[in-house]
């Protein structure tokens, strides 16, 4: 699949001209990035300390750093990202891009990118499957914004055996979408990517199998409502199917179509997942898979509450909605 038919497959779900900068310019710049990071990830053969921390105090690992400027460098040609922060360095900067800075000329249609560059450091070393989570907002900041709304499309790269890229898109005026891609070394430029999957979709009971992603499961000898919920995926012989990683557990559900991703919040257990670098961004793709995602500590659905700061953290339920239902009512009733 070329560039060219790439952006078709995107038309054809936002058709509206409104979106043109984020259809032929901002998502094949994403979708090319993913391409570039598995490359420097199948080179780094070995992973390491950088010898710096991020801003939460989280040591840095060298493929955090190529991943991070990775999608840096891609933001900086595209001319409709205007703002970007990351988990690495949660700032909202704005995008400098030379020819735009020197004459003034800032197209009107404008993003902001927020990202987690490499999600799953304590399991790259052992190779297992990681990810980069990516999130795009409508506008100028993803501050105060309606995450519902003003999140207009994710990017979800997964680094495995093969590298696959699932896309959700939700814009005013057009059909949530949600599609799958498999991605070659030289990505769009090249044409190495293929549709997978046109319509990623989470099913509807009666299920085959049903799988379960208990994080944190320390948490459940300190917690009976959470303990409770555990045992109840056990006597009705759920799979599990968890690895320790946020982006491989979310996206076996979206894969095998059925699946609940739970990372409590409990007196024991604090959350720590980045609303906005990693908790909005996911929510979107689940929603947009026919899914539901809800924060353990209200109940409330992750895309209701806009942000206040770009440090919030917030735990996460996700994945079919029966499924995130009935834990929201063992874990909060």
């Amino acid at each position: 699949m070329t560039s060219s038919d790439l952006t078709h497959q995107l038309r054809s779900a936002v058709p509206s001209q409104a979106y043109k900068g984020l259809i032929d310019s901002v998502l094949p710049a994403l979708i090319n990035c993913i391409s570039d990071i598995a490359k420097s990830l199948r080179t780094s053969h070995y992973v390491s300390q950088a010898g710096s921390a991020n801003a939460f105090g989280d040591d840095q690992l060298n493929v955090d750093v190529l991943a991070e400027n990775s999608i840096r460098d891609a933001i900086s040609r595209c001319p409709f990202v205007v703002t970007a922060s990351s988990e690495e360095d949660p700032v909202e900067r704005h995008v400098q891009i030379q020819e735009e800075a020197s004459t003034g000329n800032i197209p009107e249609e404008n993003y902001t990118v927020a990202f987690d560059p490499l999600d799953g450091s304590s399991i790259i070393a052992p190779n297992w499957t990681v990810g980069t989570i990516i999130g795009v907002w409508q506008g100028k900041t993803a501050l105060g914004q309606p995450p519902a709304s003003k999140l207009v499309a994710s990017v979800l790269g997964v680094y495995g055996p093969r590298t696959t890229v699932i896309v959700a898109l939700r814009v005013p005026g057009s059909k949530p979408t949600c599609l799958e891609l498999g991605i070659g070394e030289n990505g769009v430029r090249d044409g190495e990517v293929e549709v997978i999957r046109s319509a990623v979709r989470l099913t509807e009971s009666p299920y085959k199998t049903r799988y379960f992603a208990p994080a944190n499961l320390r948490a459940a000898a300190d917690d009976e409502k959470y303990m409770s919920l555990i045992t109840h995926y056990i006597q009705n012989k759920y799979t599990l199917r968890y690895s320790g990683g946020l982006v491989p557990d979310v996206v076996h559900a979206l894969v095998k179509g059925h699946g609940i991703y739970i990372s409590p919040v409990t007196s024991t257990s604090k959350a720590k997942l980045r609303r906005l670098y990693e908790l909005f961004p996911l929510a979107l793709i689940v929603e947009c898979a026919g899914g539901a995602a809800i924060d353990p500590a209200d109940g409330t659905n992750i895309l209701e509450r806009p942000l206040g700061d770009l440090n919030e953290t917030a735990g996460l339920i996700c994945g079919t909605a029966e499924e995130v239902e009935f834990a929201k009512k063992i874990l909060l009733d």
